[in-house]
């Protein structure tokens, strides 16, 4: 039997990890690198890690892997958005009408923690923490690397490296660098940013307020998200301009301006955050972008994967299910091509990059809708009806939401194509006053599919012209 080859990742994130896990169980011989420390040693910075959403295309990864069991330990139902109206009571807006349809409230650190402690019983793995990418031969699959603790560099090899070095991608820069052959890379940025808070435990270690939730403030330009922890806390998100508004990171500079801002527009949320102005001061800002590249391999020896080939902002709660979906899909190819490293990677893209690309976009989608439009009447109507569809005919209709986030044999871009076309076909058909009380809900459904399906056809006119 031909021995396996070893097997460099660069990046022991979540990505990597349970890419490292999986190879591993192959039968490959992995070395991960990683350049932070080990976070089972170190205590997580406050404010540098946005909540994840984990939802059935990440729990697909997990449970190839064989850790969805005790993944799912560590993580809390989240059965819709508690919307905080700029006027009126905060209501629950499902995701879906279907009763076991909802996301999951995960700790990055947490489940990265359960990742690597899996590996470590890997006799086959390899990991080292605190070393830096400096340099990658992409033709030769190796790497160098930069010991944080001594200053040394440290040169490792493999027959094949992977980048999962996240957004900021070491392995991506060296193709970007590299002259011989044409890489093509583009990075987006939002004009917004992002700072944590907390919302922490009441006195007896219970919630302050609803723990089955995504909690979300929307307020036109600005919002506010909270997702609950296993400790009663919530975290925080505050999403922000940087510039150009009453209210934005550049002006928000005192302690009075900020409570003054959170009492304008985030009352109820000012009441449960007692370290606000700390909080917000001692968090650092953080940058919200899109990466998309191609392409992502190079002499059947080098790939990226994950948020290294194509990072997106967290309104879909999709990135790290993207991101692990990517494992399931590489490992799919890499069952029918194993041995020809340059087909699996070739295939492996081919596959993929219309669906990343796919859910950047819906990704973008998303966070106007959250910021804008979640609170409106016309919005929170469509979803009334859509939930009204998923609840009584839960076969016969899935929302975008739905789409995007429960049905894991949807390919992303599919998902975007027909999700949009409902959407448009629903708000059209409410405005024109046709889905009024006097038909039956089979009846709504029927003009909804249909108006969705003559919308998709004159999409799919209008491309081929």
């Amino acid at each position: 039997m031909k021995q396996k080859e070893h097997i460099l990742i660069v990046g022991a994130g979540l990505c990597g990890s349970l890419l490292a896990l999986r190879m591993a169980q192959r039968g490959y011989t992995v070395t991960l690198i990683e350049k932070r420390p080990d976070l089972r040693k170190v205590t997580q910075d406050a404010g540098r890690s946005i909540n994840l959403a984990l939802s059935d295309r990440g729990l697909k990864g997990l449970r190839l892997a064989g850790v969805e069991k005790e993944a799912l330990q560590l993580c809390i139902p989240m059965n819709g958005r508690m919307i905080h109206p700029e006027n009126g009571e905060p209501f629950l807006s499902p995701y879906s009408g279907r009763k076991d349809e909802y996301i999951n409230s995960i700790s990055r650190p947490g489940l990265n923690i359960l990742l690597l402690n899996t590996i470590d019983q890997m006799a086959n793995v390899t990991t080292h923490f605190n070393l830096g990418c400096e340099e990658v031969d992409l033709e030769h699959a190796s790497a160098t690397f930069k010991n944080y603790e001594t200053g040394n560099t440290q040169t490792f090899s493999g027959d094949i490296l992977i980048g999962t070095d996240g957004a900021g991608s070491a392995v991506r820069k060296s193709m970007f660098d590299h002259k011989k052959f044409l890489f093509s890379f583009s990075q987006q940025w939002l004009t917004h940013g992002y700072k944590e808070l907390e919302i922490p435990a009441d006195e007896n270690g219970g919630f302050k307020t609803y723990k089955n939730a995504l909690h979300i403030w929307p307020r036109g330009e600005d919002m506010l998200i909270a997702l609950p922890n296993l400790d009663g806390s919530f975290t925080v998100t505050l999403f922000l301009p940087y510039a150009n508004s009453d209210y934005c990171f550049n002006n928000l500079t005192t302690a009075e301006k900020v409570e003054e801002y959170f009492r304008k527009e985030f009352p109820d949320a000012l009441e449960l955050i007692p370290n606000l102005a700390e909080e917000y001061f001692n968090n650092p800002t953080g940058a919200l972008g899109t990466v998309k590249c191609t392409p992502w391999h190079c002499y059947g020896k080098t790939l990226v994967m994950g948020d290294a080939a194509h990072a997106i902002v967290p309104f879909y709660g999709q990135g790290m299910n993207a991101s692990f979906e990517d494992v399931v899909v590489f490992d799919e190819i890499l069952e029918k091509y194993e041995g020809n490293w340059e087909k699996v990677f070739f295939e492996y893209e081919k596959a993929r990059k219309i669906d990343t690309d796919a859910i950047a976009d819906l990704a973008l989608d998303n966070f106007h809708e959250m910021k804008e439009h979640t609170a409106s009447a016309l919005f929170q109507q469509k979803r009334k009806l859509e939930i009204a569809f998923e609840t009584q005919l839960p076969n016969a209709y899935f929302s975008k939401y739905s789409l995007v986030t429960f049905n894991e044999a949807i390919p992303y871009s599919e998902a975007m194509k027909r999700g949009r076309a409902q959407d448009k076909a629903i708000l059209n058909l409410l405005d024109d006053g046709k889905l009024n009380d006097g038909l039956s809900l089979e009846e709504k459904l029927a003009l909804v599919k249909e108006e969705t399906n003559n919308i998709m056809h004159d999409d799919a006119v209008v491309k081929k012209m």
